[in-house]
């Protein structure tokens, strides 16, 4: 058996990693790449031989090619380097995101970039309804792959709120009304491949780690905002997790009028001030227009609207002091605000960092705030993502 790939795994596209250093070396390719053997030892602490031993089947295997040669500007005399890429489209993944209406499914390559998107309505949030659902998306998912359906590794699922993602089981989520839901089990019966269920927001993050703001930054955060607050967070080289499964729910601290009753059944969560519905809910209510849209929310609160503008500011006050609270504690290199009301940062930013500035302590408050407009199948990818991830890291059960 080779050192650096499991041959008695199956398939070709199967990929067992069988040494701790060929998942460190194949991660740095990942992540990193095109990367040079040089550049791995150094950041990885391998040895060269350690590296070739590695790399060696990555590239018989097809997982991994040479690129073409390269040499830096002030390189020495002599062969240039070669660095090293993943093959993109040698393994592939899907992510499927469950929303209170909607299904959003991906398929995509080792690098997350997607190929396909499908995005089916919801009936209802029954988990019968939810599973069958998946299924079929799963299924023309696979349809759309083609012959290429065969370089599946796995499929991942996100869900909103408390999810044991070690035993495939959505332990709480309001806004789906489950509780102590085997949605792993019950999807494995259904699918032919591994399937690793986790938490939207933390898939997310595992996303970023890998192939976004993530690569090269020390720590982050992402803060979304929608539906819902959540908050995904890397230091120490990891997502963090907790030790039950449950971490960085800066949604749900006591920072809000206590007479505001959460979906989580407590009062004074920051959901009942910041979040979307609960902004348009201020707005509605305060104007008298029960149709009211979010976007007519956002152009009222830019036009000066004192109903609108109120409503802002109150989900800016605390929403800051929320983040504040995170950075306090976390102390992140960045905070990246995402979200289905990202692209409507400017009606509240202002208020979000002076109140950022006034709660956080001392350099903390020198973190970078960015903001990114995202789509909804962003959080599909992210369940993809988690499923590279864990699949890399040896964690998928083995396929009978």
């Amino acid at each position: 058996m080779s050192q650096a790939i499991d041959e008695s795994a199956g398939g070709t596209h199967a990929l067992r990693l069988a040494t701790p250093a060929a998942v460190d070396v194949f991660t740095r390719i990942l992540t990193h790449g095109p990367i040079t053997r040089i550049d791995i030892t150094r950041q990885t602490g391998l040895s060269q031989a350690a590296v070739t031993k590695a790399v060696t089947p990555l590239i018989a295997h097809g997982f991994v090619t040479d690129a073409a040669p390269v040499r830096a500007a002030d390189a020495a005399p002599g062969r240039p380097a070669q660095p090293l890429s993943v093959v993109p489209e040698a393994m592939l993944a899907l992510g499927v995101k469950i929303n209170a209406h909607e299904i959003i499914g991906v398929a995509t390559t080792m690098r997350a970039t997607i190929l396909h998107t499908i995005d089916r309505p919801l009936a209802d949030c029954g988990v019968t309804t939810v599973v069958d659902k998946i299924t079929d998306v799963v299924a023309e998912l696979v349809h759309r792959l083609g012959a290429d359906a065969a370089k599946i590794i796995g499929i991942g699922v996100s869900a909103s709120g408390d999810v044991d993602s070690q035993r495939g089981i959505v332990r709480k989520s309001p806004l789906l009304g489950w509780a102590g839901v085997p949605l792993g089990e019950l999807l494995q019966t259904r699918l032919e491949q591994p399937v690793f269920i986790d938490g939207d927001v933390r898939a997310l993050t595992i996303a970023e780690e890998w192939f976004g703001v993530g690569v090269g930054v020390d720590s982050f955060a992402i803060v979304t905002i929608g539906a819902g607050i959540g908050c995904g967070l890397y230091v120490n080289g990891d997502v963090v997790s907790g030790a039950n499964g449950v971490a960085g729910q800066i949604g749900h601290l006591p920072f809000g009028p206590h007479d505001r009753i959460c979906r989580c059944g407590r009062s004074g969560c920051v959901e009942t001030v910041a979040s979307s519905s609960a902004i348009l809910a201020a707005v509605r209510d305060g104007r008298g227009d029960p149709e009211l849209t979010l976007a007519q929310a956002v152009e009222l609160a830019r036009d000066g609207d004192p109903v609108a503008s109120s409503a802002f500011g109150e989900a800016s006050r605390i929403l800051g002091m929320a983040i504040a609270t995170m950075v306090n504690l976390v102390g992140p290199e960045l905070v990246l605000v995402m979200g289905e009301a990202a692209p409507d940062y400017d009606v509240y930013e202002t208020q979000l960092r002076e109140c950022l500035a006034e709660h956080a302590f001392g350099a903390a408050a020198d973190c970078r705030i960015i903001t990114r407009v995202h789509r909804m199948d962003a959080w599909a990818r992210g369940a993809a993502a988690s499923v590279i991830r864990t699949a890399v890291h040896q964690q998928l059960p083995r396929r009978a």
